[in-house]
């Protein structure tokens, strides 16, 4: 053999040997994108986790996500963690429903965190078990419609206001004068049925008589303590509580990894978090052009504790 043919010979098993490596590479690189891309519990499942914090506004994206999830089997149980004071009865009945729907097909946990009032404890209540702090501020049922009339700042400072309307009641309630005594009686018509929808939610979710629940539906918030002592909660606890329950009582393995339900993607959600409740409230003062009555609240409101 001439020293040509060594030369190639040896040049060969070279690109052989790089060859060999840059396929072995790929494969690798291929393998752990799969790994980061396809979530490993594909197979065996997850726990999906709901947070629920601030004032509850609009739910639109957290009820879709919800039904999605409700038919995903990957999904084997949802924890939702509560951190809010309520909000619109709305927004707080769509999310309640749409854990309801997930609570008929999967395991539903609710973990209250240090207020789980009003709107907040109406979410909780599709849930099998419920878990607070002995200090949770939890209860406050109940519901409230709230306006501003500035008729006596107007007459002081010589400021006369004239609505045509078309009924008596079309301008009730008015930023400009004082609601009529049939206004009033709509009005509190209103808040009669809401408080209605809201002690049936209580009654059906905790499996207590209304008349029970409207003895302790006056809009006063009770601790997680007394809440217990009371049937509102099923038991004081925290997170790992709640996993070590869905365990013991639903067979969903504490093992099992834990996601948070996302509504957006990553980028969109951290701008969302941080200029939403900035740019909401100032666009709604500039281009609100008109007084009308909001939709009714299911808040606590702290100051009015006795």
């Amino acid at each position: 053999m001439s020293s040509l043919d060594t030369d190639l010979l040896i040049d060969r098993r070279r690109l052989k040997r790089r060859l060999l490596f840059w396929r072995l590479a790929t494969v690798a690189v291929a393998a752990v994108c799969l790994l980061i891309l396809v979530p490993p519990h594909l197979n065996r499942g997850h726990v999906v986790r709901l947070k629920v914090s601030g004032i509850i506004t609009d739910t639109t994206k957290m009820v879709r996500a919800l039904d999605k999830l409700a038919d995903d089997d990957s999904v084997k149980a949802l924890e939702v963690e509560i951190s809010s004071p309520g909000g619109g009865v709305y927004p707080s009945e769509a999310l309640h429903d749409a854990i309801a729907r997930v609570a008929a097909k999967k395991p539903v946990v609710a973990v209250m965190g240090s207020v789980a009032a009003s709107g907040g404890f109406m979410i909780a209540m599709p849930a099998k078990r419920v878990f607070a702090g002995n200090s949770t501020l939890t209860g406050s049922i109940g519901v409230l419609l709230q306006t501003e009339e500035v008729s006596g700042l107007l007459d002081k400072i010589g400021v006369s206001s004239e609505t045509l309307v078309s009924g008596p009641l079309k301008d009730q309630p008015s930023l400009t004068h004082k609601l009529s005594d049939a206004g009033r009686g709509v009005l509190q018509g209103l808040v009669a049925d809401l408080y209605d929808q809201f002690v049936t939610m209580v009654a059906t979710g905790r499996h207590m008589d209304a008349a029970r629940v409207r003895e302790l539906a006056d809009g006063r918030a009770f601790t997680g303590r007394q809440a217990l002592a009371l049937g509102l909660i099923d038991a004081i606890g925290d997170e790992i509580d709640a996993r070590k329950w869905l365990e013991q009582s639903e067979g969903v393995s504490q093992k099992l990894p834990i996601e948070e339900l996302r509504t957006t993607g990553r980028l969109q959600a951290m701008v969302a978090d941080d200029l939403s409740p900035l740019l909401g409230d100032a666009l709604k003062t500039v281009l609100y052009q008109g007084v009308a009555l909001d939709g009714g609240q299911t808040l606590w409101q702290p100051s009015q504790v006795q």
